[in-house]
């Protein structure tokens, strides 16, 4: 099996190297290595290889990646910000082979036809990209449009376990708000609607991540001695041939997160192509490290410049999320928290008995939804003239995508003990920007990072999560299984507000159905506003540091990928995104590493399998 964690001494020239055995990484070395058995590609991934690994394995173990000393994940801190309370906000991303979607919440969920159509990159419409979607999975559900794929190599399905009841309970609730459910939330143009949460999870309840559906495969099969995978290391830059600016290798080091000891630098050629795959975070940083980049920034590093890019690690941004718990009187078989607390048994046991609950993720139902106008323009007259530039004439674009959750979603010290229920909603197209760049030559040195969150010109993004926490608070309390808020994980609305949280004693019955909407005050707006600045986390989507647009006007790399002012070097991850998508973006991911395997293996003389 041609996957280390020391690059044997004979391996030291192949035709592709690809940087970072992420999401995307993984879908364009598979693809290029089954493509033609003679073209030899090396992944080198900073993580450990993922296989086996019972967290990464049973999806209902996803939030053992978010814990303290968490060996799955990368945490990059960003700088204090006032938009954020003087929060350093802490963005995790995946550090495994898999990379993110060995690590995330495993939410199937896809972004609108128009999101593709509005990059305005030729070859790269939602016509051109649906293709590629459909590549990517087979799809364990109904499919009246015809838009999902049922031959590709990640299952996309409701998995093991779900529960009806809550479910049930809150598509109903959202009706009551006018939001209806719709067979297919994911049909690339549903919005103001609900729909059950399809996971990237198999039936028979396995979670589907690139390296377990795309490379594992490959390295398994004894017919891909092509095929190389060096993990628990780092690519500290990448080389140039000095006379033509052409990429012709990696130098890396093992990971000292693994023992590695980092001062054994080492390289690797590249024959025919360098992939950059590093992600968002990773990748601007690794270009600036090799001197592609800003001058300005690449002087005040230290780092020769080998082409003037601007662009790289500017444009950055994330989906602001916020999740609100519930009290709620379901069942604990209604929710994963007995689970993920220890009162179902150990992980050993669970897995040993093959407990249908370890193919769940929680999340039972998402919504793609918008306000109407005249509910923008109670946001105020900035908001008003945002909201007519960017969403009026397009009815198809949602503001905010929520799932209900069956579990706790805050911190676990404030856990009651009693099943947990909560919404996450987060804003798909964000106005607010920020930037990652380096501040010196070596991988360790620290990152000037500022992700923007909030720091819009007229507090444009806190308005859109002013209309959504009213929103999902009015669609909870109409669910009856609601009981209250749970006052520690919400705004602290003065006592005396008709917004103040509420607690249903025992025996008291439900809120009625015709419960009036609550009418909250100006002193109220400017609570909650202070609340949400105070909490806005991120949703892991970062995106748009690498732009795929003409290079005037900020971007990096073209529409085949290639980086502007160098030859032999490509990018394909999330980095190139140039407008948000409205969705989780592991999907989108996925697609952009197909298409870029296309990409790449018509420009080197080979036809995709």
């Amino acid at each position: 099996m041609g996957l280390y964690n020391k690059l044997p001494d004979d391996i030291r020239e192949v035709d592709v190297v690809i940087i970072g055995g992420g999401t995307t990484g993984c879908v364009v070395a598979s693809r290029l290595a089954a493509a033609d058995p003679s073209i030899s590609i090396l992944v080198i991934e900073g993580g450990q290889n993922n296989a086996n690994n019972p967290t990464i394995m049973h999806p209902a173990y996803f939030l053992a990646h978010l814990a303290p000393g968490s060996t799955t994940n990368l945490f990059y801190k960003a700088k204090k910000s006032p938009a954020v309370a003087d929060r350093e906000l802490i963005l995790p991303s995946g550090g495994v082979l898999g990379g993110g979607s060995s690590t995330n919440f495993m939410m199937y969920s896809r972004a609108q036809k128009s999101d593709f159509d509005s990059w305005a990159v030729p070859g790269w419409s939602g016509a051109d990209m649906l293709p590629y979607l459909k590549k990517v999975e087979t799809y364990h559900g109904k499919d009246g449009k015809g838009v999902h794929g049922n031959e590709g190599p990640i299952h996309v399905s409701r998995g093991s376990y779900h529960s009806k009841r809550l479910e049930d309970e809150f598509i109903a609730s959202v009706a009551k708000v006018g939001w209806p459910e719709v067979e297919d939330v994911q049909d690339l143009e549903a919005v103001n609607a609900v729909g059950p949460a399809y996971r990237y999870i198999s039936p028979d309840g396995k979670r589907q991540d690139a390296a377990t559906c795309y490379l594992h495969p490959l390295l398994n099969d004894g017919k891909h001695p092509n095929l190389h995978v060096l993990v628990e290391s780092q690519v500290t830059r990448i080389l140039f041939d000095n006379n033509n600016h052409k990429a012709v290798g990696v130098e890396f080091r093992p990971n000292p997160a693994f023992g590695g000891d980092a001062t054994e630098l080492k390289t690797v050629r590249a024959r025919k192509l360098v992939v950059a795959s590093s992600g968002a975070c990773g990748t601007p940083s690794l270009l600036e490290r090799s001197g592609v980049g800003d001058p300005q920034v690449l002087q005040a590093a230290g780092i020769p410049l080998v082409a003037s890019v601007p662009g790289v690690g500017n444009g950055y941004e994330d989906h602001h999320l916020l999740a609100y718990p519930y009290l709620n009187s379901l069942d604990a078989t209604d929710t994963l928290d007995a689970l993920v607390y220890g009162r179902m048994g150990s992980p050993e046991e669970l897995i040993k008995a093959g407990h249908p609950m370890l193919g769940w993720n929680a999340q039972e139902v998402q919504g793609k939804v918008r306000p109407s106008d005249a509910e923008a323009a109670a946001l105020g007259p900035q908001f008003k003239a945002a909201w007519d530039r960017e969403f009026k004439d397009h009815p198809e674009k949602p503001m905010v995508v929520f799932t209900v959750i069956a579990g706790f979603s805050g911190d676990p010290s404030l856990a009651t003990g009693g099943p947990g229920l909560a919404i996450s909603t987060f804003t798909v197209y964000p106005f607010s920007r920020g930037h990652i760049h380096i501040t010196g030559p070596r991988l360790d040195d620290p990152l000037d990072f500022e992700t923007g969150f909030f720091a819009d010109p007229g507090g444009l993004d806190a308005k859109q999560h002013v209309w959504a926490y009213k929103k999902q608070r009015e669609i909870m309390r109409r669910m009856p299984c609601y009981r209250g808020e749970m006052a520690a994980c919400h705004p602290p609305f003065a006592p005396g507000s008709r917004a103040a949280c509420i607690r249903l004693e025992d025996g008291q019955p439900p809120l009625p159905v015709d419960v009036p909407d609550i009418e909250y005050t100006p002193e109220d707006d400017a609570v909650l506003e202070k609340w949400l600045r105070e909490n806005v986390s991120t949703t892991w989507h970062s995106l748009g540091t690498c732009k795929m647009a003409p290079r005037e006007r900020g971007g990096v790399v073209d529409a085949s990928l290639g980086v502007y002012g160098v030859e032999g070097l490509k990018i394909a991850d999330m980095s190139i995104v140039p407008r948000n998508v409205a969705a989780n973006t592991n999907n989108t991911a996925l697609a952009i590493g197909e298409k870029a395997a296309d990409i790449f293996l018509r420009e080197l003389g080979l036809e995709s399998k």
